[in-house]
Parts: structure tokens; C-alpha cells; sequence
């Protein structure tokens, strides 16, 4: 597309010519391109220069003969050259001064309109003025130069650009003549639009009537005037007219084909492509830029459609394919670049097909495919008419002086006729050797390379793999045939992959032939022979091989003889028989002893159909140091049997490792060069027959512990090609897509078809029996709090222990994790459930210092520590500490690897597992409670709210004595020694007193298990307070361990919940004596403190009782006063023994509804038979 002009691929753009003041032109036109849809400007200086405008041509003769269709330079022409509106600018001096400037201006007019005469060209008048003396232009000024220039008073705008805000309140007062600055632009924009669309309206009229009349004699008149309107409609941005109007002119060209007779044949018909080319570039730009993407397609199919089979004469049909070429690449750049635009809306006007386009249709690959292939028919009709041609030279100096002619599509002959150049027509056999010898000096091949190239990565891109290696092959070929060698593999390794995937043999054996001749252009003799042994491995073909003999490549076609005859190729070359000689100056590659030949084979290698090993141990475990038998199989699809001069069978252990030769063929050179300990084999004869499996079986033995693999299969044959084959499970073995299909006779690997089956290529050998014990202490339950200390024992029996390492490991045993579910909480010891603490070791006797390799490493879930040399009999022993900070259970995991001989470190080293479970649990439980004084109750003002117990806090009174019950239960199954327990308080001493705050017991309580421990505390509040913090309770505690003194204490803390503290409305007290004596009076009394600031009424009633004789009022109602107290006192006298229940009392307080019923404890009383008598004689006390 980039070889079209400008003027062609992109939409018109109307023209207009300034005339005159050149300073304010910058700013007109630099606006003009800023506007949508722009308007281009030719700008004069001066009037002097309006000779560029060219005159109108007088009208050609209708009886003479036509040129051509369409002239090259007319769309051009319209564009840069012809203006649709020519705006004179003058300045107010010019028509306001002395009468020779007004006479000057008159002479310009006058020259201006006879310069534009006859072509209808749009007049505007620009008159230049300043704020300072605008009112010294007339009216009657500006209607002279109106009326002289005849145009109308709209055409006609006054500038005064040095005063804008003055201007546009002009403006809302439409003042029709004076614009500001920004508007006008606007203005002259609005103006000159309309103007150019009046223009080109007329024009595409006058065209348009000739049409409608058929006022034309030829065809060529016919096409012409159809791309004169359409043209002239696109200036106008009429599409839908400019659509219509391309599609008459097409049809109308399509009619000369065979008609008309004006040129020679091969030149009228390169003309009449090159102008249906251009109509077509033209609808299709419309059509996809209106998004109308189905009927833009539908159009080029019907244009590749009507053309194709107009090829031309033969011995220039390639310039048909040329063309053909372009119309796919163009249309395909169309579709890349072509965006939807409202602006550019254009109605369908296309029929859809019955047959619909294919889905690649809408992507651009599809085309540049087609322009590659196309482009690549054109150098093929080419290469044949030069070697049919004698007439065209190297040089031919004829083809210098042809050049395009005036008409689109035409070429002439230029002569020099004196001082004149004219132009000359051509005759077929000129223009013929012309476009040879153009097509000589032109290379398509690079153009070719870079079409397929887009459509290669477009295919890649949209995963279409198999059309886009299909691009890759045609790219491929190309870049051969220019001798690229290195792009041209680089593409056709790309494409083999595909294909060895896919299983296409006849595909793939083409590729590999062009592969190997890259190969021997790039000296590759590895790559030559990797890419042979592939050619002659791949299976045989039947029955298609005729039908595709003549395009299967450079090594023809795929057949037995040719598989066999690379076969033979690729192993002298090998052995350093022959030499392959490379083209151009690489000369020949030869392998040699200095630079052998190494190729590998692994389990994705295309060359497993040339060797395949595998390997199968007998047995899939076995002991340390006992004999295992393996079997090798090999097999190869090559053509001819392949005898092998060594093997060489490699393991993940070296140890192993051994070399299997060839009884028949003598040792020579590198082959016979074995190492030195190395175990060695002599098989009866290696040789491998086509599709046939060489089984081999040897024994194995392993001293180390482990994994035992085998690894390679290396096969030497010669002395300087050597193949290294990874060794493959039977169990796993995958055939190749290339054979998986193929009619062959299936063989197992092995004998034995269990083992074919489900042999595997590695063994498990066994450790040695261990001769340590590993023993771990266990001392029952862990609990929560504690270091829990667990001693692990290494004894030694039978073996000497070396390198030794203890590793440990802390398990959950539900699986989840010993860390706290609290996700949030940044990783510490406080969030760890059990954690590692500690590991201490002890060393034996008779090493007085610790190892210089000795290893420690302690985290909170891991531990490892190095265990020093032990002699047969000998122990040693660790502490480990763990620490529960909750309670969870735990699996241990204790491992001990060693080595039982200190000469031998690199053997592996036997391991000893064990493992115990300890369960961490809670040691005791703390509760708490509070309690009021003994037959003292306090009326609260939070117990008067409705709020149930389960939500509210506790409450204690203010400056009241309450009493703390702390309750210490013990969980674990073990007995506790208690030592001390302590309030730590967390607010100041001033806001509560606790007593005791701190105890030590004297003698450490014994808990057993189940057993619960109270401890009581007096608080004392101080401070009014709804959230008041008493603080954390700690208990200091023991294992209770007879015989060990060792003990660590722990503690364990109990947070006490918040109180809410407030000051009692009421206190009520009952006051009485602790015993009481058989009639016996005694006395009992209610005390009530009102510490509210009212009067409080308080109703109090007590009931009979059989028990006593009761002596006051039964029902009695008092005032008590604010700050004071009130005591309402009883006489009682016993009538029984023992504890008797005294009368019931009830208070109750008016105001607050709040009654009082001492509890049944706090009524009872223990009645005495008598006072004791107790006799003191005098010294007695």
C-alpha cells in the first residue's frame, strides 16, 4: 500500500488559497488542519503569485480519440493545485488610503477573478483592520471592494485582532461583520467549507448531467466521468454518493475487457488492471472504514474473481500474478489498519453471498498468505519467460528511457528531440522486453520472506499451528533458496516439531531433506547425521509415495531404497569413510579423531526410533551387597543392521557402572581405552537388526543404601562416533506418533512379559539393619506452662557410631499445625501452641572436648544436633525441653543418622526412627468469685436496672469490704505442689486494697488430682468506677516428685475480669450474737445506713418463729435520714438447742422498690443448753 501516492490513500481534503498578507496566514491555516474535517491551504504572498492556480484547459474535441482512462496526476491535481475557494486579504489602509492604493487593490481583483475564471473557484474577501481606527473604514469603503469583487455580504469579514473582548460583545450583539480572533477562525472555517461543498456539489453536478445524459462516446469516457464524481462526492464526504459512483465506474471497465481496441492488447489490458485497481482500492477503503467488513470482503472476492483468468499474453503472464499478488497484500493492510468511523458511516449496499466467507477470510494472514503465493507463481512464469526471452541482456539500456505516461497505467518511450523531450508510444514486444528487464533487476524473494512472515506470526498468534508451519515451510524455502541456511533451519526445525507431533511422514520427510542439505551448507556434520538417521528411522511408505514424487524435497521420495541409501551415507561420514562436500565456500566437512561425534538421545528425541534402551531390574528391592540381575534391550528402526563396537551402561552410582563389548570385532584406538577398574563385558556379537530387540543380562550389585538408577545407555560405534541414549522404564515406554499407527509386528523388550510390563530402570537397595538403640524417656503427661524434659538415649550394640546426627521434629497429630489460630497475631513464642525450647547433650567420658563439626540448630517445630563417635557399647544421651503454652497433642519424631565405618564416609548412613506421642495438658483450673460480708448486703443502683446476670459485670460497693474466692482446681493426673499464689494488680494502690496481695505458703499444699484449693482475699475499693481492673492472679506450683529436687517451679496466671464499682443507696445489716444460751435473752437488731442525699422510707416486717420468744414490733415503717442510719433492735429468747433458724426479716425500701430477704445461713443461730461454769482457782491463770 505505501507504493500508492498519498493523494490516493487517504480521504480528500477541500483546498482553499490565501492571497495577500502573509502574516496572518501561519494562524489561518494552522486552524484550518486543526478543524474536522480539515481544509488545506495553498498560501501567495502576493497577487503576483496566483499565475500557480492553472488556467482551465479548453474543452477537448468529443470526436477525437481518448488517450487513456484517467489521467495519473488528476486526483493530485485537485488536491494541491486547484482550489475550491481563493480568499483575497487586504488590509483597511489599502481601500481607506489615496485613490492609487484603491486602484492597486482593483488591479488585483481583477487579475484574481480572471485567474479563476471558468472554474466556478469560490471568492472570499479578508479585509485586515485594527481597534484603534476601525471606524475609519466606511460602509460605503466596504461596498465598493464588495461590489468590485462581486461577492455577497456573508463572503465578505473584517479582522480586528488587537482588541478580542471588544469583539465579542460584537458578536452577541450579531454584528454580521466583525469577528474576534478565536471566532474568527471559526469563522472563516464555517465560510470556507461551505464555500469548497458548494464548489465540489457543482462540479459532481456538471460531471453527473453529462452522465445522466449519456453525453459521452466511449467507455473510457464513461469510467472517467464516474471517477470524476465519485472524487468530487468524497470532498464532500457524501460516501454513500462516492461508493456508488466507484462501483458504476468498475462495472463500466469490466465492459472493455475484450472491447476496446485503443492500445495494443497487453497494454490496454495492464491498463485497464491497473485503473480496476485503483477503483477497487477505493471501495474497499469506504467500506471497511464504515465498518462494513462482510461486504468489503464480499467485493474483493468478486474483483479476484472477475480478473483472475485474465492473464494476459504468456509471455508476460507474470505480470498478472504481480498484479493478483498486490490486490491480496493490499487488501490485507486494508484489514490491518482500518478502524471503524462513524464519521465515515456507510450504508450496505453490497449483496451478502449465498456462500458466506470462510472465518480466515476476516484475518489478514489469509491474504498475505495468498500475496506470498501468488508473488512466489510470478519469479516462477518470470525465471521461465527469461530463459524463453534472448532479447532482454544484463543491461538492457533500452528499459532506462520508459517511464509512466500521463495516464494511469500507461507507459511511453522518452525522446529527446532537440530541446524538447516527447513522448513516444510503446508496441507490445516493447513494453514486453521493458517489463523483463524490470522484473530481472527486482528480487521478490525478500518480499515473499516478509509477507509470509505476517502471516506466520498472525497464524502463531491465533494458535493456529498447522496453517501457520505451513507459512513457516513456504518462509523456509524461500530463505533456501537464497542460500540463508541459518533462517532457512531455524523455520524447518520449527515446522519438523509439528510434524513429528502430528505424524505427518510425508510431510516431515520433505522438511528433513531440506534440513539436511542446510546442513551440509552450514558444515554441520552433527546436525547432517541427526537429521540422516531421523530420515532413515522414519516408517515406510506405500501407495502415496507415487502421487507425491514430485514434491517431497531435496532427498526425493520415501522410498526403502532412498531410507537405505542415507542410512549408508550417514554412517561413512560418521566412521570417517567419506566427506560430504558443502556448497559454495564452506568446502568439506569430514568427522574426524580430533573433533568425534557426539549425539544424544533423550525420551523427547525425535532419533528414539534410531536407538531405544531399556532398562529393567529383576527385582524392585534387594539388600545391601546382593546381586541383582538387569536387562538391557535395545532396538532400531534403521533400515540396515547396525553393529556396535561397545557399550557402555551408566548408573546414578558410579560403583556400578560397567562396559559390555563386542566378541566379534577387535578393540581399536579410544574404544579399547577403558578405564581403569572399570567392569567389563564381552557380549557374543552387538548388533542391531531393523525392528528387532537385543536383550542383554547381566548382574548388579550395590553396597550403598538407596536409590540405584540407571541412567545411560552410551553406544560407540567407530572410533569417532559415539550415541548417548537416556535409558527408559518398559513400564513407561511411549511409541512415537510416527509409529504408534503403523503395521508392524509387536515385540516385548523382555522375556518375561510381567517384567515387560512393569519393569522399572531403578531398584530400591535396602539400608543395613541398624545396631543403636534409640531410646526415649518418657515421664507420662506434659503439662501446660512447664518445660517438659525428655532424655534421649544413642546406645551403641554392634556398630561404632560416626558422623552421627539426632534430628527432631514436633508433630500435630490432628494436622493442624502448632502454631495459634490467631492468623492475624505477628509470629512469637506467645502464639506458638508447643515450641523446642532447649537441647543439652552429654559427652562421654573419655573425650574431654566436643567434635570440631559439632551441630546444634534449634527451631520451635525442628532440632538438630551431631551425636560424637561412639565405640561398639558405649552411650550417649540428650535432654530435650519442650514447652506447652497450650494445651494440644504432639507426635515426636526423633531420627538418628550415622555412619558405622569412619573410613568409608562417602558410603550412605543408616538411619534409626522413633517416635512418641505426648499429650500436653492443662495443670489447674482458676475460678474466682466474689462475696459480701457475713449478714451485710448493699442495695446497688445497677441491681435496680433489668439487665440479666449473665451480661452484667460484677459489682462491688464502694468503700464496702468484699470478699475474693480464688479456686484452684488440679487437671493433670499428677500431683501439685502449690507454693504460692499473688494478686498483681494493674491500677494504683488508690483505687482498691487487697489483703493479702502476695502469700508464700510455709509448707507448699499438696493438690491431688481432682482436688480443689481456696484461697480467700479481701478487697476494699476506693474509687467509683464501672470498669475497674482488680488484676492477674499467679500461682506458683510444682510437680510433686519425692525423689528429685531438681523440680522448676511454673506459674500459672488467671486474669481476673473487670468490676464495676459504685456507691450503695442502701446497707442493711443484721447484727447478732454468735451463740445464744437456753432462755437466755439476747439481742437482735437491724441496722439500715441510707448513704443518699433523700429522705428514704423503709417498710420492715419480721415473721414468728416457734423457736424463739419474740419481743418488738412485727411490722413497723421508718424514715431513715440522708447520711445516717436507722437500727430497729429485737429481744429474742431461745426455746431450743442446737442451730435454729431466727425469725425472718424483710426490708424494704419505698422509693426504690427494693426489698431485702436475708439468706437461710445468715439467719441461723447455735443455741447452748447453759453458759459454762468454769472454776479458776487462784495460779490457775
Amino acid at each position: 500500500m505505501e507504493e500508492y501516492p498519498e493523494e490516493l490513500r487517504t480521504p480528500p481534503v477541500a483546498l482553499t488559497c490565501l492571497v495577500g498578507c502573509p502574516e496572518v496566514h501561519p494562524l489561518i491555516t494552522a486552524h484550518l488542519h486543526s478543524q474536522q474535517p480539515p481544509i488545506n491551504a495553498i498560501a501567495l504572498p502576493d497577487f503576483s503569485k496566483i499565475s500557480v492556480i492553472p488556467p482551465k484547459k479548453p474543452s477537448r474535441d468529443a470526436s477525437g480519440p481518448l488517450a487513456g482512462i484517467i489521467k495519473r496526476d488528476w486526483l493530485s491535481k485537485h488536491r494541491t493545485r486547484i482550489p475550491a475557494v481563493v480568499a483575497a486579504i487586504f488590509s483597511s489602509r489599502d481601500i481607506s488610503g489615496d485613490p492609487a492604493q484603491w486602484l492597486q487593490v482593483c488591479t488585483h481583483l481583477d487579475n484574481l477573478k480572471a485567474s479563476i475564471r471558468g472554474r466556478n473557484t469560490k471568492l472570499v474577501l479578508l479585509l485586515l483592520t485594527n481597534w484603534d481606527n476601525k471606524d475609519d473604514t466606511s460602509e460605503e469603503c466596504i461596498l465598493a471592494l464588495r461590489k468590485r469583487a462581486e461577492v455577497d455580504s456573508k463572503n465578505l469579514i473584517i479582522f480586528v485582532p488587537d482588541h478580542e473582548e471588544e469583539l465579542k460583545q460584537s458578536l452577541s450583539r450579531q454584528v454580521p461583520f466583525i469577528v474576534s480572533l478565536s471566532f474568527k477562525v471559526f469563522g472563516l472555517w464555517t465560510v470556507f467549507g461551505e464555500l469548497a461543498n458548494t464548489y465540489y456539489r457543482d462540479e459532481g453536478r456538471r460531471v453527473r448531467t453529462r452522465l445522466e445524459k449519456k453525453n459521452y462516446t466511449s467507455i473510457e469516457l464513461n469510467v472517467r466521468y464516474c471517477f470524476k464524481v465519485a472524487l468530487y462526492a468524497e470532498f464532500r464526504r457524501d460516501w454513500l454518493e462516492a461508493l456508488k459512483f466507484y462501483e458504476d465506474a468498475y462495472h463500466a471497465l469490466r465492459e472493455m475487457v475484450g472491447t476496446s481496441t485503443r492500445m495494443p492488447p497487453i497494454q490496454r489490458l495492464v491498463e485497464i488492471k491497473a485503473v480496476a485497481e485503483q477503483l477497487h482500492f477505493k471501495m474497499s477503503t469506504l467500506l471497511l472504514h464504515g465498518g462494513k467488513v462482510l461486504e468489503a470482503i464480499t467485493w474483493f472476492r468478486q474483483h479476484t474473481a472477475n480478473y483472475r483468468k485474465l492473464v494476459g499474453s504468456p509471455e508476460v503472464i507474470f505480470l498478472h500474478w504481480e498484479w493478483l499478488s498486490r490486490q491480496y497484500m493490499v487488501f490485507a493492510q486494508l484489514l490491518e489498519t482500518s478502524s471503524f468511523n462513524d464519521a465515515l458511516y456507510v450504508p450496505s449496499t453490497a449483496s451478502v453471498p449465498e456462500e458466506k466467507p470462510t472465518e480466515w477470510e476476516f484475518y489478514p494472514a489469509y491474504y498475505y498468505q495468498l500475496a506470498a503465493t501468488y508473488l512466489k507463481e510470478k519469479n516462477t512464469c518470470l525465471e521461465f519467460a527469461l530463459s524463453m526471452s534472448v532479447d532482454v541482456g544484463p543491461i538492457d539500456g533500452s528499459a532506462e528511457s520508459v517511464v509512466a505516461s500521463a495516464y494511469l497505467g500507461q507507459y511511453s518511450r522518452l525522446l529527446e528531440h532537440g530541446d524538447a523531450f516527447i513522448m513516444q508510444p510503446l508496441t507490445d514486444e516493447e513494453y514486453a522486453r521493458y517489463a523483463l528487464a524490470e522484473g530481472k533487476r527486482f528480487q521478490d524473494s525478500f518480499e515473499i520472506i516478509a509477507l509470509l512472515k505476517k502471516s506466520f506470526e498472525a497464524y502463531s498468534s491465533s494458535k493456529a499451528e498447522r496453517t501457520a508451519a505451513y507459512c513457516g515451510l513456504q518462509m523456509a524455502r524461500e530463505y533456501f533458496s537464497l542460500n540463508d541456511f541459518s533462517n532457512a533451519k531455524q523455520m524447518f526445525d520449527s515446522v519438523a516439531n509439528l510434524y513429528r507431533r502430528e505424524g505427518w511422514l510425508l510431510s516431515l520427510w520433505e522438511v528433513l531433506g531440506y534440513l539436511r542439505e542446510c546442513s551440509k551448507g552450514m558444515s554441520s556434520a552433527k546436525d547432517f547425521i541427526e537429521y540422516s538417521l531421523e530420515m532413515a528411522s522414519l516408517p515406510e511408505t506405500t501407495g502415496s509415495v507415487e502421487s507425491f514424487a514430485n514434491d517431497c524435497g531435496p532427498a526425493g521420495p520415501a522410498t526403502l531404497s532412498e531410507r537405505e541409501k542415507i542410512h549408508k551415507e550417514a554412517f561413512e561420514v560418521s566412521r570417517g569413510d567419506s566427506e560430504l562436500n558443502s556448497d559454495e565456500q564452506n568446502g568439506a566437512f569430514k568427522v574426524k579423531s580430533d573433533y568425534p561425534l557426539y549425539l544424544e538421545i533423550d525420551l523427547i528425541s525425535p532419533l528414539r526410533a534410531t536407538l531405544l534402551a531399556l532398562a529393567a531390574f529383576h527385582q524392585p528391592m534387594v539388600k545391601p551387597g546382593a546381586p541383582s540381575l538387569i536387562t538391557i534391550s535395545l532396538r532400531s528402526q534403521l533400515p540396515i543392521n547396525v553393529e556396535i563396537d561397545q557399550l557402555e551402561v551408566q548408573f546414578n552410582q558410579s560403583e556400578c557402572n560397567f562396559i559390555i563389548t563386542n566378541g566379534q570385532k577387535p578393540q581399536i584406538g579410544s574404544v579399547s581405552n577403558l578405564q581403569l577398574g572399570r567392569r567389563v563385558e564381552t557380549a557374543p556379537d552387538l548388533v542391531l537388526a531393523t525392528n528387532k530387540w537385543l536383550r542383554l543380562t547381566y548382574e548388579i550389585k550395590s553396597d550403598l543404601s538407596g536409590k540405584l538408577e540407571c541412567i545411560y545407555v552410551i553406544a560407540r560405534i567407530g572410533p569417532n562416533f559415539t550415541i548417548c541414549c537416556r535409558a527408559e522404564s518398559p513400564a513407561s515406554m511411549n511409541d512415537s506418533p510416527l509409529w504408534k499407527f503403523e503395521n508392524l509386528l509387536e515385540t516385548i523388550p523382555i522375556k518375561d512379559p510381567g517384567l515387560a510390563l512393569s519393569g522399572q530402570k531403578a531398584i530400591q537397595v535396602e539400608e543395613p539393619d541398624p545396631q543403636v538403640d534409640l531410646i526415649l524417656g518418657s515421664s507420662g503427661h506434659a503439662l501446660v506452662g512447664e518445660s517438659f524434659i525428655l532424655p534421649v538415649t544413642v546406645a551403641s550394640k554392634g556398630h561404632a557410631v560416626q558422623s552421627g546426627e539426632l534430628k527432631i521434629n514436633l508433630v500435630d497429630t490432628r494436622g493442624g499445625g502448632l502454631l495459634s489460630p490467631r492468623e492475624e497475631e505477628p509470629f512469637s513464642s506467645d502464639n506458638l501452641h508447643v515450641e523446642l525450647v532447649d537441647m543439652s547433650c552429654d559427652t562421654p567420658g573419655d573425650q574431654s572436648e566436643a567434635p570440631s563439626d559439632k551441630i546444634q540448630k534449634i527451631q520451635p517445630s525442628f532440632g538438630l544436633i551431631s551425636v560424637p563417635s561412639l565405640d561398639v557399647g558405649e552411650s550417649w544421651s540428650c535432654k530435650l525441653k519442650i514447652k506447652w503454652n497450650r494445651p494440644k497433642p504432639i507426635m515426636l519424631y526423633v531420627s538418628l543418622g550415622y555412619s558405622p565405618q569412619s573410613d568409608e564416609p562417602s558410603l550412605q548412613k543408616v538411619h534409626v526412627h522413633k517416635n512418641l506421642q505426648i499429650e500436653g495438658k492443662t495443670a489447674v483450673a482458676i475460678n474466682h468469685w466474689y462475696m459480701l460480708p457475713f449478714r451485710q448486703d448493699p442495695l446497688l443502683p445497677s441491681k435496680l436496672k433489668s439487665v440479666s446476670e449473665t451480661d452484667q459485670a460484677p459489682s462491688l460497693a464502694l468503700n464496702e469490704k468484699t470478699m475474693l474466692i480464688i479456686s484452684v482446681k488440679n487437671c493433670s493426673e499428677v500431683p501439685l505442689r502449690l507454693l504460692s499464689m499473688s494478686i498483681e494488680t494493674e491500677e494504683k494502690s488508690s483505687t482498691c486494697t487487697i489483703r493479702p496481695q502476695q502469700e508464700e505458703f510455709r509448707e507448699a499444699i499438696v493438690n491431688m488430682p481432682g482436688e480443689e484449693f481456696k484461697k480467700v482475699f479481701t478487697i476494699f475499693p476506693k474509687v467509683n468506677s464501672t470498669k475497674l481492673k482488680i488484676g492477674t492472679v499467679s500461682l506458683r506450683w510444682e510437680r510433686e516428685q519425692p525423689h528429685s529436687n531438681t523440680t522448676a517451679s511454673q506459674v500459672t496466671k488467671h486474669r481476673l475480669a473487670d468490676v464495676n464499682v459504685e456507691l450503695p443507696l442502701l446497707v442493711v445489716s443484721l447484727e447478732c450474737p454468735p451463740h445464744a444460751f437456753l432462755g437466755s435473752p439476747f439481742l437482735y437488731s437491724v441496722k439500715i445506713l441510707n448513704q443518699t442525699e433523700m429522705l428514704q422510707e423503709i417498710k420492715c416486717s419480721i415473721s414468728d418463729s416457734q423457736s424463739f420468744v419474740l419481743s418488738g414490733p412485727h411490722s413497723d415503717t421508718m424514715l431513715v435520714l440522708p447520711r445516717s442510719a436507722q437500727v430497729l433492735a429485737y429481744m429474742l429468747v431461745p426455746l431450743g438447742l442446737g442451730s435454729l433458724q431466727l425469725p425472718r426479716v424483710s426490708v424494704t425500701s419505698v422509693r426504690y422498690s427494693a426489698g431485702l430477704q436475708p439468706s437461710t445461713v445468715s439467719s441461723l443461730v447455735f443455741v447452748y443448753p447453759a453458759k459454762p461454769h468454769i472454776d479458776l482457782k487462784p495460779g490457775d491463770a
